[in-house]
Parts: structure tokens; sequence; C-alpha cells
């Protein structure tokens, strides 16, 4: 069964919403078919395909050891085939390394690990935003709610393309049909409104942990929503009186939220929310600032 969440279905989605509630333990889940999409762009390398699989296999056979056995297998893929882009703290490219590499806590402390990220805030045409809550899988801040879609832009050349954050824009849309199955036709590269950078560092478990520079990338859309259990435990449309509900919460310690949410919400969120209302987020567009947070 697939949930859609547009126009129409709103308001019903809205009101169930608002006579229960509840972001204590994980709520069934919205889709139960994965909808994996991988889209295949040219990497930079020049390694074929099938020689960059064998090594990746060969990789995480040597990694297979009693720290990363129980690892699900769908995560084991991405964290050792994805190449996440390094970038130095003015955003400029410096190399690239595994998913793996970059989010080991001990090489994040290297302070070689940086990468780019994005997160994506997708609100529908009642200006209701889009969260999710990350699958009991992930090996990085599992059952955490987060904002819409959080993911890399990885080293290939359609996601490095820099002009108009192009490339940026590009792996969004990818990571939108990934995690949550929406169509690229959906969601497309030029709605995105990117609105800031942010640069920040935190740990997950110990092993684990995130050193990012993160674009905020805001669109407004009605979409067709087919959560993938993969990656997506639940996902739901929030107001903001919800999304209050949600940090008080959360600040109980009754859920967790990502780090990376909670600076975006305590820093940008609600101001820029009136102007996702208003039709006006070019005129708070900080693009061109990179908020060390």
């Amino acid at each position: 069964m697939s949930l859609l969440l547009n126009t129409s279905s709103a308001l019903s989605f809205s009101r169930s919403l608002a006579s229960s509630f509840s972001f204590s333990s994980p709520a069934p889940r919205l889709c139960l078919s994965s909808l994996r999409s991988p889209h295949s762009s040219l990497p930079l390398s020049r390694v074929s395909p099938s020689l960059r699989s064998q090594a990746s296999a060969a990789a995480a056979a040597t990694m297979g050891d009693a720290p990363d056995a129980g690892m699900d297998a769908v995560q084991r893929r991405l964290m050792f085939e994805d190449e996440c882009i390094l970038v130095d703290e003015s955003d400029n490219v410096v190399g690239h390394e595994s998913k793996y590499n970059c989010h080991l806590w001990e090489k994040i402390l290297t302070g070689k690990m940086l990468h780019r990220a994005f997160s994506v805030f997708l609100f529908n045409t009642k200006y209701e935003l889009l969260l999710q809550q990350r699958s009991a899988t992930k090996v990085t801040f599992p059952l955490v709610w987060t904002n819409t879609c959080c993911s890399h832009p990885l080293y290939r050349e359609s996601e490095l393309i820099a002009e108009n954050h192009l490339g940026v824009r590009n792996a969004a849309q990818r990571k939108l049909l990934d995690e949550l199955g929406i169509p690229a036709e959906d969601v497309p590269v030029d709605q995105f409104t990117p609105l800031g950078r942010m640069l920040y560092k935190a740990p997950s478990d110990g092993k684990w942990g995130e050193h990012e520079l993160d674009y905020l990338l805001f669109i407004v859309r009605d979409v067709n929503v087919h959560p993938n259990p993969d990656e997506v435990a639940d996902a739901r449309y929030v107001n903001r009186d919800q999304l209050k509900e949600l940090l008080k919460k959360a600040d109980d310690g009754e859920v967790k939220l990502s780090p990376w949410f909670r600076l975006v919400v305590e820093n940008f969120l609600f101001k820029w929310w009136d102007h996702v209302e208003k039709g006006t987020l070019e005129e708070v567009s900080e693009i061109g600032t990179i908020h060390k947070l």
C-alpha cells in the first residue's frame, strides 16, 4: 500500500495527526514496498564498474570483523560503494573518500573527513513539513527523527556540478527517490531553493559520527511518498505546532532528533518557514555564507 500525500489527501492526513499524534515509538511504516532506483552516473574514476564492485566486495570482506559483522547488508553496500566528496572549510573539493571512512569517528577526529552533504526540507502546499524517522538499520543515528531527506552528493560528474549548485540538487532528487520513493518529476531540480550552508561535527555512538558541510535545500511541492523501509522507518507531515510538540518530546528524552536537524531548527527553520508561506524564499537565501555551528 502506498501513501499519496498530496493536496487532496493532506487535509484528512493532518486531521488524523491532530487527533492522535505521537513520536514516542516507531510508528507503523507508511509503505513497505522497497523502491530503490540507483541513478547510474559516470564516476570520475576510470576504474570499470565491475572492478569497483569487486574492490568494494573485497573491502567489505576484510572489514567483516566483529565490530561490523552485524551491519545491515544494504547499509554495508552503501558504506563501501558510495564515495563522498571531501571539501575544505570553504567548500572547495579536495578529494573523495568512502562513506565508511567519512563516518568513522576516529578518522573524523583527524580533520580530514569533512565532506559535502545536503538536507532537504520539503513542504506541501498546506505549508506542512515532511519529516522522516531514519530506519533502525542506519549505521549513523538510527531511529532518530529528522528533516525530509539527508544525504550526500557523490563523487560523480552529475553531482559535482558547481553551477547553480546543480550537483547538490541532482543528488537531492536522487535520494528523495531512493529513500521516500518520490518520483523525479515530482521534485524538479530547478525547484530546490538553496538557502544556506552549515558546517558541523557530531558523534553518533562512539564509533560513528558526522563532519559535514551541509547544503540546506527547501522545496514546496505536493508529492507522492512511498518510503523505502531500508532507509525510512516512518514519515509524516507536521505543522509548526506539531513540530514544537516534537521538540518538547525530544527535550524530555521521549524521542531523538538528528543533530543537523536540531541545528537547523534552532538557527533558521521557523524564520524561513514564514517565507515558505509567503513564497519569498529567494529573499532570505544565505547560500553565499557558510555557518559554522
